[in-house]
Parts: C-alpha cells; sequence; structure tokens
C-alpha cells in the first residue's frame, strides 16, 4: 500500500508543486481583486485546495493521454503510467476521483461559479489532444491555467442563479483582460518547457509552440513576458495605485530578464530551470496585489 502511494504521489507530481503554484498565483490575485482584499478563509482554502485537487487531476488525464508519447521522450518516459506500474483505469479512477473532490469544494461557492467550472473542466480535457492538432497547444493550456481568474470573480461577486446570463454576468471585464494576460505568461513559461523536449518532440510528431516558433521562439518568449506583464500593468495600475504594486511588477520585470539570460542558448537545463522557477513571477505579481489592497 505504501508503495502504491508513492507512485499515485510520483503521477500527481507530488514532489514538484511549480505546476500548482503556476496556476494557483493567479487565481489568488483574481480573489484579491475581486474581493478588494483578503476574500475570507473560505474561499481561500477552496480556491487553493481545488487548485491543488484539479492540477493533480490534469496530471492523470495527460499522462493517460501521452503514455504512447512519452516512453519516447527522456525526461518523462518513467512517469508512472507510461512505466506501466499504473494502469490505465487506475489513473483514470484515480484523476476522476480528485476532480469530484474539486467539484465538491466548487460546490461550497455559488451557482454561478459551478456553472463556470464545467467549461473549466472542458478545457482541461481538451489539452492533452490538442497537442496532436494545434500548432502552438500552449494556447489552450494558457486557457485551462487561466480559468481560475473567471471563477473567483464568479465566486466573490457571483449568486444562486443558474442561468447562463446570470453566469455571464457575474464575471466582468476585467477578468476577462486578466484572463487574457495571464495566457501570455503561459505560453511564455510553457514554451521553456517545450523548448526541453523540442528534439524528441520532432522525432516523435508532437505540436509545440518551440517547434512552430522555431528560430524565433527565445524572441517570442520574452515578447509573450511583456505583454502579460504590460496587461497586467495597465489594468491594475490605475486601480492599486501603490508603491507595493509598483515594486511587485518591477520584480517581476526583472526576473522575466532574467529568465532571458536562462534561455537564451537554448540548454535544457537552462530552459527548465526558467520554467521551473516562473511560479516566482506569479508570487511577486500576487504579492504585490495583496500588500497594495492590505495598506
Amino acid at each position: 500500500m505504501k508503495g502504491r502511494l508513492a507512485l499515485y504521489l510520483d503521477l500527481i507530481r507530488w514532489n514538484r508543486p511549480a505546476g500548482w503554484l503556476l496556476l494557483l498565483w493567479p487565481t489568488l490575485s483574481a480573489l484579491w481583486i475581486a474581493a478588494g482584499g483578503f476574500p475570507g478563509w473560505r474561499l481561500l482554502a477552496v480556491f487553493t485546495l481545488g487548485t491543488i485537487l484539479m492540477r493533480s487531476a490534469g496530471c492523470c488525464i495527460n499522462d493517460v493521454a501521452d503514455r504512447d508519447f512519452d516512453k519516447h521522450v527522456k525526461r518523462t518516459a518513467q512517469r508512472p503510467v507510461t512505466s506501466g506500474r499504473v494502469g490505465v483505469r487506475e489513473a483514470l479512477a484515480l484523476g476522476a476521483l480528485l476532480a469530484l473532490l474539486a467539484f465538491g469544494l466548487v460546490l461550497q461557492t455559488n451557482a454561478t461559479t459551478v456553472l463556470w467550472s464545467f467549461a473549466a473542466l472542458a478545457v482541461t480535457l481538451a489539452y492533452p489532444f490538442a497537442k496532436r492538432f494545434v500548432s502552438m497547444p500552449q494556447a489552450v493550456l494558457g486557457v485551462a491555467f487561466s480559468f481560475g481568474i473567471p471563477m473567483a470573480f464568479s465566486a466573490v461577486r457571483g449568486g444562486d442563479d443558474w442561468s447562463a446570463a446570470a453566469a455571464w454576468s457575474a464575471v466582468p471585464q476585467q477578468a476577462w483582460v486578466l484572463l487574457l494576460g495571464n495566457l501570455f505568461w503561459v505560453l511564455a513559461y510553457d514554451t521553456e518547457y517545450a523548448m526541453v523536449d523540442r528534439d524528441d518532440d520532432l522525432r516523435i510528431g508532437m505540436k509545440t509552440s518551440a517547434i512552430a516558433l522555431g528560430q524565433w521562439d527565445v524572441r517570442a518568449v520574452m515578447v509573450f513576458y511583456v505583454l502579460y506583464l504590460v496587461t497586467w500593468s495597465a489594468l491594475l495600475t490605475p486601480m492599486l495605485k501603490s508603491l507595493w504594486w509598483s515594486a511587485g511588477v518591477s520584480v517581476a520585470f526583472a526576473q522575466a530578464a532574467w529568465h532571458g539570460t536562462l534561455i537564451y542558448t537554448r540548454t535544457r537545463e537552462g530552459c527548465f530551470k526558467a520554467f521551473r522557477l516562473n511560479h516566482w513571477l506569479g508570487f511577486s505579481l500576487f504579492a504585490g496585489i495583496a500588500a497594495a489592497l492590505f495598506v
């Protein structure tokens, strides 16, 4: 039993928290903005635990969908499903259980947020298969990894009306602008991630943004970073008007510039390090938002 638990923890990348942190910081940023400050312990717990659970469920689905591809990639060949140590049905059952637990948390919010959760689930399920058909599947991942933003606004400002119109009206325009900006951030860090496996992906015919961008990959990543930070800055600076927010943005820009030096030579180690440390960039913006709204 202990050995099985270790396999399940490996399957959901428990020892690699960068994945769920990349989801968490923009979601909490939206939660703080929607609430105008601290949103309360209940919503904080719902969205933090929900983020961890859904990212873990996504890992199960992704590994099942990619099992025949992952065995040809050096970095992923020993994943539990790919190596056969965890069966396909077993992984899907675990993923379904985690998703149900996350849905149980969503039920603690309101009707409009529950409706948005179905859209989030649909995008999550679509992403693993987008890599077969879309030249830049990172854009699909960007939507999936940004859906906590409208859900956070809906949890704070929505209600118990089950109509689609009510769900739509619960999410203001600023939430969609934040989602768009965050999508550019996902394009930046997941292109760095794709650059790690580019040689293997070319050989097996996988579609990624690193392959689609070719020699423009490094330039594109830096443009994505700038679009992300400029979009969030343009929207939030007039609202927050705080040195704390300005400091958070400045630290985030500095980190983006540093990541540019890490990926410049396109080494596996440099690209993976840039990806792995991206959650600190997201944390910098969240910290700036939280501090600005606290003072």
